[in-house]
């Protein structure tokens, strides 16, 4: 903070430069590679010089995207620092890059263990996001080594922006790698590449709901371990991912007509309430307000906690956008709390968790979710760009349009057995 509000001299910055490197070295002491038997010092700096590459491209697009604001109010010309910064961002994700790939080779024993463990569908996940980015770091990467006037421009600030959002992502994935074991570790409850594929076979969606009492009589008590997963409380999860799916295409069908042309469309984010209500209501049945456990006591679960946070944020999705679309709030600020509420939700989906008793069963419970995390994410960042870039409105509002659309086909797809 003090170097951001006045210069400073070598002796600040050696002191900074050396506090970041022991953060990241206390980081990679507590990864994956201090566990490891073979090859451990290797790992070490493998993980150390992966996060540090990380923290200088993530961390150098906030300080990007903070000067190019500043440099917007006093007119500051940005294609000094802007062509600096592409240098040093190359040199940064070629080494995330080769130090992660050298990683994935240790911890990644076969091609069927991305697709078999949460360990390597997460792998996947970072690949998929990090490629999203650099398309777009590519697109400023371009615009800047020709100092055109596109990137002295308002497009070279909000695709950084966009290009932080999604690196920030990306952390959102690798810290859900952390609490995962690696995939050259999970022998016997490895999945198949069948069992993963039938978790995503079209079936008729399950819209009858199995009967609260029954439920609460067969499973185990919510705040008790969990042992043993009962057929009515897979049915009773297939519903409620079925019906939010239900709720979720309609209201991407409606965002669509909106865009088309259908004006009473633009209601659609109500639906969002109808959502947020029935997954309060249904998301844990063993807890307040259908089940024995108090609402204050089941808050201690994690996936309890992760559940609720989720309505809250769909709520406040919901009013805020509706409120913009007709015209109750300002465009500004407010209609930028759909495209971060969206982003935020996005990455949580990527880090939640269910706690079940079989390290395979809770992998093939959780391999659906996290496609949804992506689209998310991906949802939210191409709002962005349609709301702070003008020129890409009509592509990016599609492309935001679409993800909802897929979100709900796969909630309708969404199978625990």
């Amino acid at each position: 903070l003090r170097l951001a509000a006045r210069p400073a001299g070598r002796g600040g910055w050696l002191a900074l430069a050396g506090l970041a490197l022991g953060l990241t070295g206390s980081s990679a002491a507590l990864s994956h590679a201090v566990a490891r038997v073979d090859g451990r010092a290797l790992l070490l700096g493998l993980d150390g010089a992966h996060q540090l590459a990380a923290a200088v491209w993530v961390g150098g697009l906030a300080h990007l995207a903070l000067y190019r604001a500043r440099s917007d109010e006093d007119g500051r010309e940005p294609v000094v620092v802007a062509r600096r910064f592409s240098r040093l961002a190359l040199g940064s994700v070629a080494t995330l890059a080769v130090a992660g790939g050298l990683m994935t080779l240790r911890y990644v024993d076969a091609p069927a263990g991305l697709v078999g463990t949460g360990y390597g569908v997460m792998l996947l996940t970072k690949v998929v996001v990090f490629a999203a980015a650099l398309a777009l770091a590519w697109v400023n990467f371009a615009a800047v080594r020709r100092g055109t006037p596109a990137a002295r421009g308002l497009r070279l600030t909000r695709y950084v922006e966009a290009e932080l959002g999604l690196g920030v992502t990306v952390l959102f994935a690798a810290a859900s790698l952390t609490s995962l074991p690696p995939a050259v570790d999970v022998v016997a409850d490895r999945a198949t590449v069948a069992e993963v594929a039938a978790r995503f076979v079209p079936a008729a969606p399950r819209l009858e709901s199995p009967p609260v009492a029954e439920l609460i009589r067969q499973a185990e008590p919510l705040m008790a371990p969990v042992t043993r997963r009962e057929p009515i409380e897979v049915a009773w999860s297939e519903y409620n991912h079925h019906w939010a799916g239900v709720f979720v295409l309609l209201m991407g069908l409606l965002a669509a007509l909106e865009r088309l042309g259908a004006r009473p469309a633009r209601h659609w984010p109500l639906v969002l309430l109808g959502l947020a209500t029935f997954l309060f209501l249904r998301n844990d049945p063993r807890a307040w307000p259908l089940g024995p456990a108090g609402f204050w006591e089941s808050m201690l679960l994690a996936d309890v906690l992760q559940h609720r946070l989720f309505v809250a944020l769909i709520v406040g999705f919901a009013v805020f956008e509706w409120m913009v679309r007709t015209g109750r709030l300002a465009a500004r600020p407010w209609a930028l709390v759909f495209p971060l509420f969206c982003a935020v939700g996005g990455g949580l989906l990527l880090t939640h968790s269910h706690a079940l008793f079989s390290l395979k069963e809770e992998f093939l419970t959780e391999v659906t979710h996290t496609p949804l995390g992506v689209l998310g994410a991906f949802a939210g960042w191409g709002r962005w760009l349609e709301l702070r870039l003008p020129g890409a409105a009509r592509a990016a509002g599609w492309t935001w349009t679409a993800c909802f659309i897929a979100v709900g086909l796969l909630l309708l797809l969404y199978r625990e057995a």
